[in-house]
Order: C-alpha cells, then sequence, then structure tokens
C-alpha cells in the first residue's frame, strides 16, 4: 500500500523545466570582478536615451576619410612629405630644441623640391618646404632656364638651428629655430656650373637672373634677405616664413 502511494506522489508532483541561466559561475575580470556572458543577440542595437535613441554600433569612417588617408599612405611611400609628391624627404617628427622656443612641432627632413635637390637636407615644417617649392615653381626655375641647361640644385647654408639672428649675443631667436627659415647660398646648373650670390649678385651675366631670385622669393616667403640688407647677407639668400601685418619684408 506504501508503495503505491508513493508512486502516486511522484507522478502528481509538478514537472520543473530546466534552469534559463547557466550554473557555471561567472569568470572573473582582470580587476576581480565579475562578468555574465551574454549572448550577441541580447546585445541591443540602439539604447534610448532622453526618447533619443542612441546607436551602440561602431561607426565606420566616411569613405572620403579612407580615401585620403590612402591616398597620403601610397605618397608617404614614394617618399613625399607635407603630402605633396614635389617634396621628397622623411618625416622627422617632433625636433625639440636645447633652448625655450626652439624646435618645430612635425618636421620634415627635405631632400628635394620639384625635382630640384638640396644640397643638403633640410628641416623645416611643411609652411617653409610649401613656400620654397612655390618659389623654385614660379621663379628659380624660370629665371635660370636659359642658363646651364637650367637649375640642376641648390646649395643650402643654413636650415633648422636653435640659435638667435644672425647668431648675436642677446638678440631674438632665428626663424631657424622654428623650422621656419633655410637660407640658399648658391645655385648650381645642369651643365654642372655654379652661381653662388656672394659672386653672382652683381656679376655681368648673373646679377639679372639673382635679382629675380630675390624679389620672386617676396610673397611665398615673408621675410627675405640679400646682399642688399646688411652685412650678414652678403654671400647668401635668407627666407623665412615669419609674416607681417604690414606684408613681406623683402631687402
Amino acid at each position: 500500500m506504501r508503495f503505491w502511494f508513493a508512486i502516486i506522489l511522484v507522478l502528481s508532483s509538478p514537472v520543473f523545466a530546466a534552469p534559463d541561466a547557466s550554473l557555471r559561475p561567472p569568470e572573473k575580470t582582470s580587476k576581480g570582478a565579475a562578468t555574465q556572458s551574454v549572448p550577441n543577440a541580447a546585445v541591443p542595437a540602439t539604447l534610448n536615451v532622453n526618447g533619443m535613441k542612441v546607436s551602440l554600433r561602431p561607426k565606420l569612417r566616411p569613405r572620403k576619410f579612407r580615401r585620403i588617408a590612402r591616398a597620403q599612405e601610397r605618397l608617404r611611400q614614394k617618399g613625399a612629405v607635407c603630402g605633396d609628391l614635389d617634396i621628397q624627404g622623411d618625416i622627422a617628427g617632433r625636433v625639440t630644441g636645447e633652448r625655450t622656443g626652439c624646435g618645430i612641432q612635425n618636421a620634415v627632413r627635405v631632400r628635394s623640391v620639384s625635382g630640384i635637390t638640396l644640397s643638403q637636407p633640410a628641416v623645416l615644417d611643411c609652411t617653409t618646404a610649401q613656400a620654397l617649392k612655390s618659389w623654385v615653381d614660379t621663379t628659380a626655375k624660370p629665371a635660370l632656364s636659359r642658363k646651364g641647361g637650367g637649375l640642376k640644385q641648390l646649395r643650402v647654408a643654413a636650415h633648422y638651428s636653435c640659435r638667435t639672428r644672425n647668431n648675436r649675443a642677446g638678440a631674438r631667436l632665428s626663424e631657424h629655430s622654428k623650422g621656419r627659415a633655410i637660407d640658399i647660398s648658391a645655385v648650381r646648373l645642369q651643365d654642372g656650373s655654379l652661381i653662388t650670390v656672394r659672386n653672382g649678385w652683381n656679376g655681368k651675366d648673373t646679377a639679372q637672373a639673382m635679382r629675380l631670385l630675390h624679389k620672386g622669393a617676396c610673397g611665398p616667403f615673408g621675410t627675405v634677405l640679400g646682399p642688399n640688407s646688411d652685412r650678414f647677407h652678403v654671400d647668401h639668400f635668407h627666407f623665412d616664413t615669419a609674416r607681417y601685418r604690414s606684408g613681406p619684408y623683402c631687402r
């Protein structure tokens, strides 16, 4: 009798469904906090914030910016800097100086502009590198197009240097100390001949070309100094991209 009573009791008991949640204990994160695995389907695509739907899905970069990034990478692989295939060199990055006020945030080391090589790589900022290219294209090449087969190389006398103006004690920092200046002491032509600023400025066959080089830099550059400016520039052109309210300063 007791046996049949036990059977009836088991058959009449309610059937319990398996629990939804896993009996496995939650995993621990690196900080010791418990985390619960959630199926992807349970993660909402949007979140309602103050009555506005906010997407929780990451947004892809617009195609325009992806194309620009790919183009810049191709230029970099071809040796271009400042986003210009005509300015060849290397990215120097942040350059720090030995004193307060010196240095360049995003420097480049320029080897050539528009096919014209530099006698030594010049460390500049991109604004100055682009001004140099503009001067080469619009002035230097045309001015020397009928001499020795045309322009081949620029002789660089100075570029980035943490120093004062004209290296004078107590003077203000030069634009060279900020990567915004370049000094050119001579030009080399395709036939190998060299025209220096010192000798060419008043040379019989070179004076006109030298003055065109000087005058044409006034605009692309904010400061242009040459042999007629002072005793510190008798043998080179000083070009920098400083800007003045009254316009370019050219002497």
